[in-house]
C-alpha cells in the first residue's frame, strides 16, 4: 500500500511539473496561432506570471504557482486596454480531498478582470496589471466568495 501511495504521489508530482512546463511553453497561444508576447518597446499593458514572463491575452494562467492547484484555462479575451482587460474561461481548482496529491480538479466557469496597471518593478518602462478579479458564474470552490480579488506579481 505504501509503495502504491508513493508511486501515485510521484506520478502526480511529475504530471504537475509537466503541465506547468507545457503551460509556460504555450501560454502565448496554441500552435498555428501567433503568440502574444509583450516585447520591449511595446505600449501594451501586460500580464506578468509567476515565472516573470509577460504576456498579452494568454490562453492559460497559473494562479497557484507553488503547487499548480489553481489555474485559468480556455481564456477568451473581449477587452485588453490600459484601463483593464476582461475574459471568460474556466478556473480549474484542486479540491485537495482527502489531500492535494489525491484530490480532483473541478472546473468553475469564471469571468476574469485585470486592472490597476502600474509600471513593472522589473522593467519600469512596461505597464502591467496588478490586480485580478474572478467572478464565478455558477458554482465556486468551497470557501470562495462569488468574486475573488487577488494581487498580481510585481
Amino acid at each position: 500500500m505504501r509503495a502504491s501511495l508513493v508511486g501515485t504521489t510521484v506520478t502526480l508530482a511529475a504530471g504537475a511539473l509537466l503541465t506547468a512546463a507545457v503551460t509556460t511553453a504555450t501560454a502565448g497561444g496554441p500552435a498555428g496561432r501567433p503568440a502574444h508576447p509583450a516585447h520591449a518597446g511595446t505600449t501594451r499593458t501586460v500580464l506578468v506570471d509567476c515565472l516573470w514572463h509577460r504576456t498579452v491575452r494568454p490562453d492559460d494562467f497559473i494562479l497557484a504557482c507553488g503547487d499548480g492547484n489553481s489555474r485559468l484555462t480556455g481564456l477568451h479575451w473581449s477587452r485588453w486596454t490600459p484601463d483593464g482587460a476582461v475574459a471568460v474561461g474556466v478556473n480549474m481548482v484542486n479540491d485537495c480531498k482527502p489531500y492535494c496529491a489525491a484530490g480532483s480538479f473541478r472546473a468553475y466557469p469564471v469571468t476574469v478582470r485585470l486592472d490597476d496597471a502600474k509600471p513593472w518593478k522589473k522593467q519600469p518602462g512596461v505597464q502591467h496589471y496588478t490586480r485580478m478579479s474572478l467572478t464565478y458564474q455558477q458554482d465556486r470552490p468551497e470557501g470562495f466568495q462569488q468574486v475573488m480579488t487577488y494581487p498580481l506579481w510585481d
